[in-house]
């Protein structure tokens, strides 16, 4: 009886040994990763100028609007500033499409023979026509965040502006040196941001933005006919701006650049021509888009 205990007892003493899951008894789980979900990328859309070639940006950011690409801020210069303050306002391609449409050559040059020295164009029509057609009076009150960019001419500095009148600031941007007459805002003698930076992709970087994507409208230094003085002003810039331009697209995640060298910079009428060089451009970009805006936004397990 006695050794039958002892065998009993040691049994026990084995099994206890051999520890719960001996006996079939679920041992302790192991821990799950836990799925985070990674926060989603600033967008910054960064419009370049080039006079009447800046059609090709609706059709750019008609794209962008479809395939779902969102656009946290808009960084503009010259006619990159005007397309951007209607999309920023409108926050539809459609409406952008409209209203751009509705802009003719007559919408722009408003000559004067009062200053000769500074330019001769007023650039008062410009004004009013943005001031017609974006509701917001102010930057700060567009639904998308927009920065214009201009030069101050009198101290060579690039200055971005963010708050104050939207058809003012889109005026100063847009002011081509010679043309137009220099527009004083905010206390600066302001012209075209293209004369110091045409595509300002580090101001989109300054301003927060993980994914910059650059629509650039001087790619190519074959130039359209020359027929005029205010084509070889234009053109003149356009190839001084060329070489800078190069080395800040290198600084975007995506660049989008639409073939419209054979267009001419004032040539008002290939407005269709152009919005479907922006799409075809925009088109052949999808998939490096998709990667940088959506790949980084998946989730991944961490443990």
């Amino acid at each position: 009886m006695q050794v039958q205990r002892l065998l009993v007892i040691g049994l026990l003493l084995l099994l206890s040994a051999c520890g719960p899951t001996a006996v079939g008894v679920p041992g302790p789980e192991e821990p799950r990763p836990v799925l985070r979900e990674r926060k989603p990328p600033r967008v910054g859309l960064v419009l370049g100028g080039g006079a009447a070639r800046g059609f090709a940006h609706v059709g750019v950011i008609r794209v962008l609007e479809r395939e779902k690409i969102p656009i946290d801020l808009i960084v503009g210069t010259s006619v990159g500033s005007l397309v951007g303050a209607i999309y920023a306002d409108k926050k539809n391609s459609f409406e952008l499409e409209w209203t751009a449409f509705s802009l003719e050559e007559r919408d722009l040059f408003d000559y004067t023979f009062i200053s000769p020295t500074q330019g001769f164009v007023r650039g008062e029509r410009l004004e009013e026509f943005v001031s017609k057609k974006v509701s917001a009076r102010e930057l700060q009150q567009l639904k998308i965040p927009l920065t214009v960019v201009a030069t101050d001419i009198q101290s060579g500095e690039l200055v971005t502006l963010q708050n104050g009148s939207v058809a003012r600031a889109v005026r100063a941007s847009s002011a081509i040196p010679g043309i137009f007459i220099p527009v004083r805002y905010q206390g600066r003698l302001l012209v075209d941001g293209g004369v110091l930076n045409n595509v300002p992709v580090d101001v989109a970087r300054k301003l927060g933005a993980d994914v910059v994507i650059a629509v650039n409208l001087g790619g190519g230094k074959k130039a359209a006919q020359v027929n005029n003085v205010f084509d070889a002003i234009i053109q003149s810039l356009h190839l001084m701006a060329i070489e800078s331009t190069e080395a800040r697209l290198r600084e975007a995640d995506v660049v989008i650049e639409p073939q419209v060298s054979q267009i001419g910079l004032i040539d008002f009428g290939r407005k269709k021509e152009l919005l479907t060089l922006g799409i075809q451009a925009a088109e052949q970009v999808l998939p490096r888009l998709r990667e940088k805006v959506f790949g980084v936004n998946a989730t991944a397990a961490v443990r």
